[in-house]
C-alpha cells in the first residue's frame, strides 16, 4: 500500500502489518512527516484493488510498495511482479519479506525506464503528485491497463464523470478511463482531507487517432478547450480557423453535437472525428 508524498514523486511507504481487525498494512505508527506519507489500511480496499488487476493480463510493475501492502497480495496473482520504491529502507525490509520472484527496485517511477514489451501499471500513487505522474505514465509505452489509486475528484475528471478535462481529452485517442470505486479517507492512516478514487486505464487496441498526430491532436484540443465562444459551433470556427465553417457545420450534424455544448461535452469519437477533419484540411 502506498503512500502519499506532498514533495515526493513515486515515493510510498507503508507498514505491512495489520493493527485494525479487517484491516491490512498499518502497523499503528503514523507516516514519516517528511514524506507525507498515507498508509491505505482498508481491506475491502485492497481486495477490490486486486481484483482489478487480476482482471487483466501479463507482467505487473507497482509504483510505489512501501512495506508491500498491495505487493503481498498482488503475489497471489502469480505473475511476475516488479515493484518501484523510492525509499532503500523500505525496499530493502520489503525485498526480504517478498517472494523470490518478485523483483523490489530502489527507483523514483518518474525517473525510471519502464519496458516497452506489455505490462500493467498498479498503484497508490502519492495525491500531491497525482497529475506528474499520471502524465509519465500516459507518455510510457508497453503498458496495456493501469489500475491506480488517486484522489476522487481526480478519478471522476479523468474518466469524464460531469464532464471531461482538457488533459483526458488529449488523450481519450489512445486510451479508455474508467471510474471504478470510491475510497473514503478513512481508508488511510493518517486520515487525508479527500477521499480516494480507484481508476482504471486501458491503452485501446485500436486507436482512434494515429500516434504520429498525437501533438498535432493534442494542440487542437487545447485551442478548442482554451477557445472563446457561447458554443462549440463558434469556439471551434474561432479556435481553426483552418477548418471552414461549413466543415464545422456539418461535423457537428453528423456526429450530433449541439451548436452550443462546451468542449467538456464531447465524446472521444466526437474529439477524434473534429481532429480527423482539421487535418484534412492541413494536408
Amino acid at each position: 500500500m502506498h503512500s502519499h508524498h506532498p514533495g515526493h514523486p513515486g515515493r510510498s511507504g507503508h507498514p505491512g502489518r495489520s493493527g485494525h481487525p479487517g484491516r491490512s498494512g498499518y502497523s499503528g505508527h503514523p507516516g514519516r512527516h517528511e514524506l507525507g506519507q498515507n498508509f491505505l489500511i482498508d481491506r475491502r480496499t485492497i481486495d477490490t484493488f486486486t481484483e482489478l488487476v487480476a482482471r487483466t493480463r501479463g507482467p505487473i510493475i507497482e509504483i510505489g510498495t512501501g512495506d508491500g501492502a498491495l505487493t503481498l497480495p498482488l503475489q497471489r496473482l502469480g505473475r511476475d511482479l516488479t515493484g518501484i520504491e523510492i525509499d532503500g529502507r523500505r525496499a530493502a525490509k520489503l525485498r526480504s519479506r517478498a517472494d523470490r520472484s518478485t523483483t523490489i527496485v530502489t527507483a523514483d517511477f518518474l525517473r525510471y525506464r519502464t519496458p516497452t514489451t506489455p505490462h500493467v501499471l498498479v498503484g497508490n500513487l502519492p495525491f500531491h503528485e497525482t497529475t506528474a505522474l499520471l502524465r509519465r505514465i500516459l507518455r510510457s509505452d508497453g503498458w496495456t491497463d493501469a489500475v491506480l489509486l488517486v484522489q476522487w475528484e481526480v478519478a471522476r475528471r479523468r474518466a469524464g464523470v460531469g464532464g471531461a478535462t482538457m488533459m483526458t481529452a488529449q488523450w481519450w485517442p489512445w486510451y479508455s478511463f474508467r471510474l471504478e470505486h470510491r475510497v473514503p479517507a478513512a481508508a488511510f492512516r493518517p486520515r487525508p482531507s479527500v477521499d480516494g478514487g480507484l481508476l482504471t486505464v486501458a491503452r485501446r487496441p485500436r486507436p482512434l487517432v494515429d500516434p504520429a498526430d498525437r501533438k498535432d491532436y493534442q494542440d487542437l484540443v487545447a485551442r478548442v478547450f482554451t477557445g472563446k465562444g457561447r458554443g462549440l459551433a463558434q469556439i471551434v470556427t474561432r479556435a481553426a480557423p483552418e477548418l471552414p465553417r461549413r466543415q464545422v457545420q456539418e461535423w457537428l450534424r453528423t456526429h450530433r453535437v449541439d451548436a452550443t455544448a462546451l468542449p467538456k461535452q464531447l465524446t472521444a469519437e466526437q474529439w477524434a472525428a473534429l481532429h480527423a477533419r482539421y487535418a484534412l484540411q492541413r494536408c
